[in-house]
Parts: C-alpha cells; sequence; structure tokens
C-alpha cells in the first residue's frame, strides 16, 4: 500500500543574526511560518531491508540525499532500540514543487516527513521531540518541520518557541538563481551584531532580514525582484534566498499581483500556515 505525505515549505518572515560563535556557527532569532504548499512524498513499506528512492534529484547523490539520510538513520536507531527488525524497507517518490536552494526549506522539509511518516508506517512510538532531535543531527531546520508549529527559532535554530503570527497570504517568488548559505554567512560585511530582543519585542517590530542586503548585493537577480515587488506588497528575503515573498491581506490581492508578473519570475501563491499540512494530516 502506497501512503502520500505532505512536505510543506516554510517562510522565515524575519531572520536577525545576533551574533557569530567560536565553532562558526552563527546564532540568530528568526520567525519560521510555513506554507499551505508544497512537496508531496509517497511511502510504500516492505520488508525487503532496503531503502530506495524512486526520484533522482539533479546533482544530489542518493548517500547525500536528506530523504534517504532520514530513513537510514531512523531506521538505525530503531534497530539499536530494538523497535524494529533489520528487514524493515521502504520505497519513497517524491513529487518537487519548491525550489532547491531557495531558502524554502524543501530538503528540511522532506527530511522531517521522511522521520514523522515511517514513525507512523514503521510502528516506531518516537515521540516528536525524540523525532526532532534526530532531525537536528541532519540540519538545523528539520525540527520546525518536525514540531509543526509557527515558532521562534533561537541559538542555530534548534531553540524553538511556538508562536502564532497573522496567516497572510504570500506571493513567493524565485530569482533564478542559487545562493549557497556559507557565501553569505561568510561575507564579511553581513551584520552579525543585531540586537538579542524578547518575544513580545520581536512579534511587535517592523520585521527584516540581515541576510537581504548581502543578498541584493551579490545577486542582482534578487534585487531586480525585490525592487519589483516592494511596488505591490511589503516584500523580503525568506532565509538566506535566493526566494523572495510579498504578503498580502487576501488570496486576491496576491493573484491579481500574480497576473502581473513578468516572464522571468517562477512564482506562487500560498496562505501562510501556523499549523503545517504535515501536522494536520497526523491530527486527522
Amino acid at each position: 500500500m502506497i501512503d502520500r505525505w505532505p512536505s510543506p515549505g516554510k517562510l522565515n518572515l524575519f531572520l536577525y543574526i545576533t551574533g557569530q560563535r567560536k565553532d562558526g556557527y552563527h546564532n540568530l532569532q528568526t520567525l519560521f511560518q510555513f506554507l499551505d504548499y508544497g512537496d508531496e512524498m509517497t511511502f510504500a513499506v516492505d520488508q525487503q531491508n532496503h531503502i530506495s528512492l524512486l526520484n533522482n534529484i539533479a546533482n544530489v547523490a542518493c548517500e547525500e540525499n536528506l530523504i534517504f539520510c532520514a530513513a537510514q538513520r531512523l531506521k538505525a536507531r530503531a534497530i539499536a532500540d530494538q523497535r524494529c527488525q533489520e528487514t524493515v524497507g521502504v520505497s519513497i517518490g517524491i513529487e518537487k514543487k519548491l525550489p532547491m536552494g531557495g531558502g524554502l526549506g524543501g530538503g528540511s522539509s522532506n527530511a522531517a516527513t521522511t522521520l514523522i511518516a515511517l514513525n507512523r508506517l514503521w510502528g516506531l512510538n518516537y515521540s516528536m521531540p525524540q523525532l526532532a532531535e534526530l532531525g537536528l543531527t541532519l540540519g538545523a531546520d528539520v525540527p520546525i518541520f518536525v514540531h509543526g508549529y509557527a515558532a521562534l527559532a533561537e541559538g542555530i535554530g534548534e531553540q524553538l518557541t511556538p508562536v502564532a503570527p497573522p496567516e497572510k497570504w504570500y506571493l513567493v517568488a524565485h530569482p533564478g538563481v542559487s545562493i549557497p548559505t556559507p557565501t553569505l554567512f561568510k561575507d564579511p560585511e553581513l551584520t552579525r551584531n543585531t540586537r538579542v530582543r524578547s518575544v513580545e519585542q520581536l512579534m511587535h517590530s517592523p520585521w527584516s532580514n540581515d541576510c537581504e542586503a548581502i543578498a541584493r548585493k551579490r545577486f542582482r537577480k534578487v534585487d531586480e525582484l525585490l525592487n519589483w515587488l516592494l511596488e505591490y506588497a511589503p516584500s523580503r528575503l525568506t532565509g538566506t534566498g535566493a526566494c523572495v515573498f510579498a504578503e498580502f491581506d487576501s488570496e486576491a490581492a496576491a493573484r491579481q499581483v500574480l497576473t502581473l508578473t513578468p516572464p522571468w519570475m517562477t512564482c506562487f501563491v500560498a496562505k501562510g500556515a501556523n499549523m503545517s499540512l504535515l501536522h494536520r494530516q497526523l491530527s486527522e
């Protein structure tokens, strides 16, 4: 039997870099909200002792694919904990909608959906905190997708405080370039000393992204895209990019601007969601 599971995207509604640690990682404060839009994954479990991916992702080896890594680590943990047999296996398919390297969390979301789906389908009964802890070994953004609720993330992204920002409509646009995260975080001009603020202060202040100035300076297409969107609505970079988003109070307003976008923009309209599509399916 094939089970279908959503793997939603996310936005960083703000991103502030508050310092750099001795290990090179950056401390931050960022607000995650999910989108009612994303990839769709399929899982067909078996007892063939094999984890297989039905879709190849360009320029990503199977052993480096976060979907494969998530399934492998979960299986290894479950065998060590005597929660499953070594023969357990799965075939995983994915329909990709989220652009790779766009700052929408596609890979992290895929890993989280894999952990949650296989935890259920393999009957492992790990708690969400346990899955989030395992997810953190795969990437800093995986735990937010495991938890499935809008949150303020601090530290390197692993310290989560649930929040409930307005669920606005967004026009999300990709400029057609890829921004490697290390490129921004290694830039000497990056702001690294934004003041740490309380949740209350952050939620009631104007929002921005400390990575945006560098992205606009280093990547001309990002600058062009933001200049165009800012004529119609408040717009910002999400995460370290390259995607940007414009926020609207209604779907109609977002779709009206979508009809005006030039051909070189790749865009979609989605609604913000404080509970992810993945967790909505779990609750049902």
